[in-house]
């Protein structure tokens, strides 16, 4: 069974303003992010979802697909039931529209889990951190801006946070390896209806105190099953994180392709 990819894309984000237009590359970076949505063997279609005609139409420039939005939706999520709300595809998938370097992989691995198991309703995907990373540091367990899960014997999400989980009550974690937490990408994939009836759900407190939409979701009881990718890919939160992808690409050293 194969899937469609939507890219929620907005060009007002607070840190960087048109981000998705950024383009010292060659190519817009939305483009960067739809070519490696497409590589991905289990996906269908490509659809840019955004409330911006300028996004819009740099999409459809490149010969890419965009489907204009409402301008309130609280989350990417939102956005892009939305959109899934006029198709007929039972698995849609959530790719985040700020990581140009997304390992193509991961949507083949996360598309894969669901089509072997109906019982997966919301997928996600995870990857032991880099074991050169550390325990503390930018990028690494410790760093709030990476989120981490721990996962039940079955493979579903027990939880996710900014926090360092589990926490080691021996050294405090500084003496294992990053490998031995798991990082959460944010690359999810739903049935189509249990997408819809996410969207209704109101915002819970253990949510806004994290800043993780997903723990709505296991709030109200839902599964949350994660397969392990193949690598992480460095998402675009700052002009210095989108210099930093562009010194990559022009050196050949980006993931880009890859």
């Amino acid at each position: 069974m194969s899937a469609v990819a939507i890219i929620p894309a907005r060009f007002a984000a607070v840190r960087f303003p048109g981000k998705p237009l950024a383009n010292r590359t060659g190519k817009p970076m939305i483009q960067h992010v739809v070519e490696q949505a497409a590589r991905a063997r289990r996906v269908s279609r490509v659809i840019v979802a955004t409330d911006d005609t300028r996004i819009a139409e740099a999409v459809r420039g490149f010969g890419g697909e965009a489907i204009m939005t409402r301008a309130d939706h609280a989350s990417g999520t939102d956005r892009i039931a939305e959109v899934a709300g006029t198709l007929r595809d039972e698995i849609v998938l959530n790719v985040q529209g700020d990581e140009p370097e997304m390992d193509p992989e991961n949507i083949d691995r996360l598309v894969e889990l669901m089509d072997s198991n109906a019982e997966v309703d919301i997928g996600t995907v995870a990857c032991p951190f880099p074991a050169d990373r550390g325990a503390s540091g930018p990028g690494s367990p410790g760093d709030p801006n990476c989120v981490k899960v721990v996962l039940d014997g079955c493979g579903r999400a027990l939880y996710f946070s900014r926090a360092l989980i589990p926490f080691p009550r021996e050294g405090g974690g500084q003496a294992s390896p990053a490998s031995d937490w798991l990082l959460h990408l944010g690359l999810y994939g739903f049935r189509r209806e249990s997408l819809l009836d996410l969207s209704r759900l109101k915002p819970t407190a253990l949510e806004q105190t994290e800043k993780l939409e997903q723990l709505r979701w296991l709030y109200h009881g839902h599964e949350v099953f994660v397969a392990i990718g193949r690598r992480p890919s460095a998402g675009i939160d700052t002009p210095e994180d989108y210099e930093a992808f562009v010194a990559r690409y022009r050196a050949g050293k980006s993931t880009v392709d890859s």
